[in-house]
């Protein structure tokens, strides 16, 4: 479990899947990366899939707990990309996701700064990626607020996609 002053980041739980089909069933939060989910066994699903991850890769998504009210809220971490993205291959990927009525507040800002500092800090990453859907605006900014570099375009199953990389000695220096 990692806080920060106002999120609990703890691993996904099965019992969190009515709050992940509430996010993962919106078009607007499905709007630049694929179908929306149809049912909550899909969710389930999706977070069975996350849990393995942790088994196998000892990193995933964890799910983003506001403190003020106990509610999951979204997720928010580091992947390790086991199949190619962009040409590159076991490198950790930073993501996140939020319920619509918690975007504008900081909270995807906020968790991805921890989870930067746990990569860095604690996992020994020497460079952590990210991308976004080249038309995802508010994604985009996030990930340059935090200090990402765009570094170029590339593909990813049809749809053109920003690459962001942050080294190390660039996160130390902020």
């Amino acid at each position: 479990m990692i806080e920060t002053e106002r999120l609990v980041l703890r691993k996904l739980e099965e019992t969190d899947f009515e709050r992940m089909f509430l996010m993962d069933s919106d078009p607007e939060v499905m709007k630049y990366l694929g179908e929306p989910v149809a049912t909550k066994e899909e969710s389930k699903e999706v977070i069975k899939m996350i849990q393995k991850q942790y088994e196998e890769n000892g990193v995933g998504r964890l799910a983003v707990i506001e403190k003020e009210s106990g509610l999951l809220i979204g997720w928010c971490g580091l992947k390790l990309m086991t199949k190619p993205i962009n040409g590159y291959i076991n490198t950790l990927d930073l993501g996140y996701r939020f319920i619509p009525e918690f975007w504008g507040k900081g909270y995807a800002t906020e968790a991805a700064k921890r989870m930067l500092e746990y990569g860095f800090n604690e996992l020994n990453a020497n460079v952590i990626y990210a991308y976004a859907d080249f038309g995802n605006t508010g994604s985009k900014y996030i990930l340059e607020k935090l200090g990402f570099e765009n570094t170029g375009k590339f593909e990813e199953d049809g749809i053109l996609c920003s690459w962001y990389e942050l080294k190390r000695e660039k996160y130390s220096k902020k």
